[in-house]
């Protein structure tokens, strides 16, 4: 089995974005603060080498590491 580009909690929020969940909601749901949402959407943006949520979105779609 592979292991997965995500941590768990990583996974979770894009979970929820895919949702059309926003930060202060996955905050509020995960019971983290907003700016911990947005670092864990940045470690993972930074690990896919993309700009922005939409690419990050795209690419852990065509990993299967996420799906809608």
């Amino acid at each position: 089995m592979s292991k997965s580009v995500l941590t768990k909690r990583e996974k979770q929020v894009f979970d929820l974005l895919v949702l059309n969940k926003s930060t202060e909601e996955i905050a509020k749901k995960l019971g983290i603060s907003e700016k911990t949402v947005r670092n864990h959407i940045s470690n993972v943006m930074q690990k896919l080498g993309v700009k922005g949520r939409a690419g990050a979105v795209i690419e852990l779609l065509k990993l299967k590491e996420i799906s809608l």
